[in-house]
C-alpha cells in the first residue's frame, strides 16, 4: 500500500497551515492553507526557498535553536513557539523523524483554540 499518498492527503485537508522544511531550513512543502496564510509573501512561490528569509533575526536564532535541540535527542520532537491571541491560534515546531529516528526536518503546525460551533454530523441538509 503507497501511504505517501494518504499522508499527503492527511496534511492537505488540513484547515491549519503546515510548512514542512528540510535540515538545510528550505521549505520543501506548503498545505492549501500555508499558501493562503502566506499569500502576501509569496504563497506557493516560497517553496524552494528558506524559511530563515521569512524572518527577522531573532526569530532565524531561535528557529535554529529549536532545530539544534531536535538534533540533541529522538525525544525532543515538538515545541511551543508562538501564541497568537487575534487569531485564537498556539504554533508549533514539530521534527520530522524516519522510522530509525533519524532526525530529517521539522513542520511549523498553527493549531486554532476557538471552539467548534457547527453542529456535530452537520450534513448541511435541510
Amino acid at each position: 500500500m503507497e501511504l505517501a499518498s494518504y499522508f499527503k492527503s492527511i496534511v492537505d485537508m488540513d484547515e491549519c497551515a503546515v510548512v514542512i522544511c528540510n535540515l538545510a531550513h528550505e521549505i520543501i512543502y506548503m498545505n492549501p492553507a500555508a499558501v493562503v496564510l502566506n499569500e502576501k509573501r509569496g504563497g506557493a512561490g516560497l517553496m524552494g526557498k528558506s524559511l530563515l528569509d521569512c524572518h527577522n533575526e531573532e526569530s532565524r536564532r531561535l528557529i535554529k535553536k529549536v532545530v539544534q535541540w531536535f538534533q540533541e535527542d529522538r525525544e525532543h520532537n515538538r515545541i511551543y513557539t508562538f501564541r497568537n491571541e487575534k487569531e485564537n491560534k498556539d504554533v508549533y515546531m514539530v521534527a520530522l523523524r524516519k522510522e530509525d529516528g533519524t532526525f530529517i526536518g521539522y513542520y511549523e503546525k498553527h493549531e486554532y483554540r476557538t471552539v467548534e460551533t457547527r453542529a456535530l454530523y452537520d450534513f448541511g441538509e435541510s
